[in-house]
C-alpha cells in the first residue's frame, strides 16, 4: 500500500532514552506585532531575540535549510495567557493562528532537544532510503490545512554538514508506513537553538 500524502509537520513521538513523550512544552509568545506567519500544531519555531513585559521569550516561524537553527514545534495554540496563570485554553484560541494579529498568543512549545519527532518526507527528487538513516536532512516550508503544518523533510536535502536542521534516525514504524514516497521519518532538531548540531554520516 502506498504511504498517504498527509503532512503534520513536527509530531513529537518519544525521548531520546526511550521514554514516551509526556505532551509538555513551555509557554512561548507570539507578538500582536507579527502579521505575516500563520502558525499550526507542528510548525516549526525559533527565538525572536526578545520577550513580553513579563519576560516570556518571544518566538517566530523557523526558516527552511542549513544554517537556520530551530527550537521545537508548536505543540499547543493555548498556552498560559498570562506569565504565572494557570494554563488553559482561552475562549478566542483558534485552531491555526492567523498571520494578522490583534493581541499577542501564548503557546506550548515542544522545546527540548531530546524529543524525537514524526515527520513527512516531501519526495521531490528523490525519496529517502534505508541507508540514509544517521544522515542530516533539512525541512522545508508548507501550508497548514487549516489544522495542521505543512511542513516536511526535504528530501533532497540530506547531508553531513553540522547546521543541517534534523538527523534521521529510523522510519517511523506505524503500519502502513513504508520506505518510499512520503515515508514518515523519526527525527531528532539537529541544528537546535539549546544545542549544537553534529555532523551527519
Amino acid at each position: 500500500m502506498a504511504n498517504a500524502n498527509r503532512p503534520a509537520g513536527l509530531s513529537p513521538v518519544m525521548y531520546l532514552n526511550g521514554a514516551k513523550w509526556n505532551g509538555g512544552g513551555r509557554v512561548y509568545c507570539i507578538p500582536d506585532t507579527d502579521d505575516t506567519n500563520a502558525y499550526a500544531v507542528g510548525d516549526p519555531v525559533v527565538l525572536a531575540g526578545s520577550a513580553d513585559a513579563n519576560g516570556i521569550p518571544t518566538i517566530t516561524l523557523a526558516t527552511a535549510g542549513a544554517g537556520n537553527p530551530v527550537l521545537g514545534p508548536l505543540v499547543s495554540p493555548a498556552g498560559a495567557s498570562l506569565y504565572g496563570a494557570p494554563y488553559g485554553v482561552p475562549a478566542d484560541t483558534p485552531v491555526v493562528i492567523p498571520a494578522t494579529k490583534s493581541r499577542s498568543y501564548y503557546v506550548l512549545v515542544c522545546d527540548d532537544p531530546n524529543v524525537i519527532f514524526e515527520i513527512q518526507e516531501d519526495s521531490l527528487g528523490a525519496n529517502l532510503a534505508a541507508d540514509d538513516v544517521g544522515t542530516n536532512v533539512n525541512l522545508v516550508a508548507g501550508a497548514n490545512n487549516g489544522y495542521v503544518s505543512g511542513w516536511m523533510l526535504d528530501s533532497s536535502s540530506k547531508g553531513a554538514g553540522a547546521t543541517i536542521q534534523t538527523k534521521l534516525l529510523q522510519l517511523s514504524q506505524t503500519p502502513p508506513n513504508a520506505i518510499g514516497q512520503y515515508a514518515k521519518w523519526l527525527v531528532l532538531i539537529n541544528n537546535h537553538v539549546y544545542r549544537g548540531g553534529t555532523a551527519g554520516l
